[in-house]
């Protein structure tokens, strides 16, 4: 979308994503794992043996099918294929609080994009910002909380994105209508198609290391209200937008 053809409308909140448009997840989803596996190779020697990483993967898998209901919950998800894992393995269940802390400290070491922190200070100047996550992200250990009117996350709602009802809880917690509040995130079914559905503004975030996946916008039955390639280009959007 060049800057000829972006569209101007009123934005007076926005809702946030958090993993894949602040910071990309896969390195975090890699190291994880490996500490998760560290921790198991000192503290719980068989269940290191019993699950290494391409283990735990498929355990989680697993459990994700057994326990759809809590689909929506990541923390409770890693917490459960822990506790399978060293019970399974002959450890001490009571194990699961020490190992879940090591892997939520890694869980929370992030790299943000280059744009976006500075991106996100712009954009908090001039509007309420609430992050909406499917993750267990903590905005304060990560050290952005100061950005953020408020976080609404899936484990606290109860229902993960796409569900409509996640994105008007969210417009509550700013108190603005969807029609004036603007979704942003990468995900084009839980972020984009989600955030329409429930009647907000979308901005599709289509970075560089997404474009493998999806070179374009896939979809027909509709577009996002604005692309870009990166959040400091929304700032610049906001901010072209202010009275001169």
């Amino acid at each position: 979308m060049s800057s000829g053809t972006v569209p101007f409308f009123e934005v007076q909140a926005i809702t946030l994503d958090l993993d894949d448009t602040l910071w990309p997840f896969a390195p975090i989803g890699e190291r994880i794992e490996q500490v998760l596996h560290q921790w198991f190779l000192q503290y719980a020697p068989k269940a290191a043996v019993q699950f290494p990483p391409s283990a735990m993967r498929s355990l989680r898998e697993r459990v994700i099918e057994r326990f759809g209901q809590k689909a929506h919950d990541a923390s409770w998800l890693r917490r459960q294929c822990i506790e399978i894992a060293l019970t399974e393995s002959g450890h001490d269940p009571a194990l699961t609080d020490t190992a879940y802390q090591a892997f939520f400290a890694e869980r929370n070491r992030v790299d943000f994009y280059p744009d976006a922190r500075a991106a996100l200070v712009r954009i908090a100047r001039h509007v309420p910002v609430c992050a909406l996550t499917n993750g267990n992200a903590d905005l304060d250990r990560i050290g952005i909380a100061q950005y953020f009117h408020g976080q609404v996350t899936a484990r606290e709602f109860g229902k993960a994105k796409p569900d409509p009802g996640i994105f008007l809880h969210a417009c509550q917690t700013l108190g603005t209508l969807p029609a004036k509040t603007l979704h942003i995130g990468d995900d084009i079914e839980a972020d984009i198609t989600g955030a329409r559905r429930a009647g907000l503004k979308t901005c599709w975030l289509h970075r560089e290391d997404a474009r493998t996946r999806h070179p374009t916008w896939p979809r027909r039955d509709f577009i996002p209200d604005l692309v870009f390639s990166n959040l400091a280009q929304l700032a610049d959007w906001l901010e072209a937008q202010e009275p001169s």
